[in-house]
C-alpha cells in the first residue's frame, strides 16, 4: 500500500507539464522559485504551489536561508517508479518467454 501511494504521488507531481519543467531545470542543479517561475513566466505563488506538490511526492527537497528557498532534486526522487517499471518489464519478459516456448512446443504442421 505505501508504495501505491507513493507512486500516486510521484505520477502526480509529473502529470503537470510545468512541474515536469521545473524538474528538467532542477536536474541542471539548485534554483530558488524565482529561477524556476522565470522560464514559464509563471507568479510566484502558482510555482511555490506547484514545488510543494513536487516536495510531496518526494521529488525535490527545499532548503531556506534568510528570506530565499533553494530547491534541488532528490537522488532517490525516481527509485520507486524505476522499480515499478523493473517488475513490469520482468514480467512481460517473462511472458514473452512462455510465448516463445510455447510456440516452440507446438507440433509443427505437415
Amino acid at each position: 500500500m505505501q508504495q501505491a501511494q507513493t507512486l500516486d504521488r510521484i505520477f502526480l507531481a509529473l502529470a503537470d507539464p510545468g512541474r515536469r519543467g521545473m524538474i528538467e531545470q532542477l536536474a541542471r542543479g539548485p534554483a530558488t522559485v524565482k529561477e524556476l517561475a522565470r522560464p514559464t513566466n509563471m507568479r510566484l505563488p502558482s510555482a511555490v504551489k506547484h514545488l510543494k506538490v513536487l516536495e510531496e511526492g518526494g521529488i525535490v527537497a527545499s532548503r531556506k536561508a534568510g528570506r530565499t528557498r533553494t530547491y534541488s532534486m532528490r537522488r532517490d526522487a525516481f527509485l520507486a517508479v524505476n522499480d515499478w517499471v523493473q517488475a513490469r518489464e520482468t514480467a512481460l519478459n517473462a511472458a514473452f518467454d512462455r510465448l516463445v516456448q510455447a510456440i516452440a512446443d507446438m507440433p509443427e504442421e505437415e
